[in-house]
């Protein structure tokens, strides 16, 4: 979707932490190596989406993958639910003043099995929120489910 929009002119914002185990470097790598040569990267980590906002202007479309990750980080370190939602919701209304089209990626978490742990529990709701923040703020929601995505707003 995004190369279809942005052909060679796409900025891929990465959200993952370096660093955190074997496996996330893995997957970190796979994404790299899959990725156009001609895209921009830009690694955000768990940090300011507000830098994306900055690099935008100069691309054809930004793909932010992935909010999961970007939420992910921001509870582990022991920010709140409020905290998140703020920074998430000041990011999209600065979307909307940019010509850009963005495209965020996230992970669907209220359809699987309530986890154990507060830690878990907590994560998943901030996330499920976020994500309903992003899909009331987006024009296009598509849900991607066995590899078969399906337009649901």
């Amino acid at each position: 979707m995004a190369a279809s929009i942005g052909g060679d002119g796409v900025l891929y914002v990465a959200t993952a932490l370096q660093g955190s185990d074997r496996d996330l470097e893995r997957r970190v790598l796979l994404h790299r190596v899959r990725r156009p040569e001609r895209w921009g990267t830009l690694e955000l980590g768990g940090g300011d989406l507000g830098a994306a906002l900055e690099a935008a202007e100069r691309w054809r479309a930004v793909l932010l993958d992935s909010l999961t990750l970007w939420v992910s980080s921001r509870t582990s370190s022991g920010e709140d639910e409020d905290e998140t939602l703020a920074e998430l919701d000041h990011f999209l209304e600065g979307i909307t003043s940019l010509a850009t089209p963005f495209i965020l990626v996230s992970d669907e978490v209220g359809l699987g099995v309530v986890p154990e742990t507060v830690a878990g529990r907590r994560f998943r709701d901030t996330l499920g929120r976020a994500n309903q923040h992003v899909a009331q703020a987006a024009e296009e929601v598509h849900l991607c489910l066995a590899g078969i995505a399906a337009r649901i707003k």
